[in-house]
């Protein structure tokens, strides 16, 4: 089973929790056990568990990524200006892939799953959700 889900992001760079939306696709077609594979389409963006206590942790993600690959210092910036974008999302990686267990995410009690905006603000990502079990 596989569901294309869209959601806008309305900044630069940050971290959007998709957790509810993939626990939506996992409730319209339900597997006992099995994985669930989260995959975004585009080379500047990703996805990443992470804690979803507050937003101090997802903050704190993309001031590390920022100081690590700043901004208009690549080649590829002559390009676009988006030579960061890419770096970022190509060290966080497009996807996740989670297991499903007694028809749950296999997610523990701190963690989320995030679309890393390394690109925005745009007004559609789409991220291919993929289940895959019995």
């Amino acid at each position: 089973m596989q569901e294309i889900i869209e959601i806008p992001t309305n900044a630069h760079n940050g971290l959007y929790d998709i957790t509810a939306k993939v626990k939506e696709v996992l409730k319209k077609n339900p597997v006992r056990s099995g994985i669930v594979t989260v995959y975004v389409q585009g080379a500047t963006a990703g996805i990443m568990i992470q804690e979803n206590w507050d937003d101090s942790v997802q903050n704190d993600v993309i001031s590390l990524l920022n100081k690590l690959i700043p901004n208009g210092v690549w080649e590829h910036d002559a390009q676009d200006g988006n030579g960061d974008s890419h770096l970022k999302a190509g060290i966080v990686g497009p996807s996740e892939t989670i297991p499903i267990i007694d028809g749950r995410l296999g997610l523990s009690t701190w963690q989320n799953i995030f679309l890393c905006e390394f690109d925005g603000p745009r007004s559609i990502r789409k991220i291919a959700v993929t289940i895959l079990g019995d």
